[in-house]
């Protein structure tokens, strides 16, 4: 463990926080990285399974074997996403189980209501298995602490995704981009310019210039 954690550039005695989508093959690396870490559910995956599940109650019609109406629903789903913003995990799942339960007679079928249902239904077991790791967002956002990786996201849509993909005529290689992520490391680490001064110690440059470059 400690080389591995020495070639990831951490100390096993540096305080580390972990932010992951909630998927178990992640969970389970950061876990085994550095067990005594601060574990915790990104906010921004977070938000993105709630808006796609107000998306599609905004597709959904009043229906008389409904007790809740679609408006109703949307109007409870900005509660969970209320609850979860305070770190209220018990009472958003009451919630999104009462939404869930009349829409459980289309649970098998292919339609509007029963796609609905599969995605609350797979929204209230990601919450529920990420439960220990959901912390109080809002106290966090308050204190200027992370609760998120949404431009680790957005960098990596725009500039990987984007070269890897087959619609561009000049493609980067997996070895280019490795190398391109090793250095966006360095610059939003703000070690960049130390790094280049290990490397070339007559290394000099103004900071505004490395921003620049960077």
């Amino acid at each position: 463990l400690h080389d591995l954690l020495q070639s990831q550039g951490m100390q096993l005695n540096q305080t580390v926080t972990f932010l992951s989508d909630g998927g178990d093959n992640v969970r389970d690396l950061q876990l085994y990285l550095n067990p005594q870490a601060e574990h915790l559910l990104d906010w921004f995956h977070v938000t993105m399974r709630i808006t796609i599940i107000r998306q599609m109650m905004k597709g959904l019609k009043p229906h008389s074997d409904m007790w809740i109406s679609p408006e109703e629903m949307l109007a409870q789903m900005e509660r969970v996403k209320w609850f979860l913003w305070h770190g209220n995990v018990y009472k958003a799942l009451n919630i999104v189980e009462r939404i869930r339960e009349p829409l459980e007679i289309w649970y098998d079928q292919n339609n509007k209501y029963g796609k609905t249902w599969k995605v609350l239904e797979e929204f209230y077991n990601y919450i529920e298995n990420n439960r220990p790791f959901i912390p109080n967002y809002g106290e966090r956002h308050r204190y200027g602490e992370r609760i998120s990786t949404g431009f680790v996201e957005s960098a990596v849509n725009q500039v990987v995704a984007k070269r890897f993909a087959k619609k561009q005529q000049m493609r980067w290689t997996r070895r280019g981009a490795h190398y391109l992520l090793q250095v966006r490391v360095k610059v939003l680490n703000e070690d960049l310019h130390a790094q280049f001064q290990t490397w070339y110690p007559h290394f000099n440059i103004q900071s505004e210039v490395q921003e620049q470059v960077a």
